[in-house]
């Protein structure tokens, strides 16, 4: 599903289990799965656990750090790659894993319901 090296998914989920935020159980049955209180972590939480990549794609420059051009537009722009960063940060704060567990409880509930109305009976 994530169509990802199995070695970043690994890596991730260490960062995850250091932090508390799931625990792994191994042999026949086992796996990852969450042991924390979902009401508690925010997604904020989760981004630094899993070593605060970069959350913006676009971003300054440095194909020719010498070029004045470039200088300048990174110049102009950085302050508001800080903001636009600063922002999302706050926003990812307020997002719970709570609220994420109901919402995704909600889709699915919708989910079964346009399903079974269209005469399907598995997904």
């Amino acid at each position: 599903m994530l169509d990802t090296n199995p070695v970043v998914v690994r890596r991730t989920m260490a960062g995850l289990r250091k932090q508390g935020y799931v625990q792994s159980e191994k042999g026949h049955g086992g796996g990852w799965k969450l042991s924390c209180d979902l009401a508690k972590v925010t997604l904020r939480d989760i981004y630094i656990a899993v070593g605060s990549p970069a959350l913006l794609a676009m971003g300054n420059r440095t194909e020719s750090p010498e070029c004045l051009v470039e200088q300048a537009v990174n110049a102009a722009l950085q302050q508001t790659f800080d903001e636009a960063e600063k922002l999302l940060l706050s926003r990812l704060g307020d997002v719970t894993l709570a609220k994420l567990s109901a919402d995704c409880h909600v889709r699915i509930v919708a989910r079964g319901r346009k399903r079974k109305s269209k005469g399907h009976t598995h997904g």
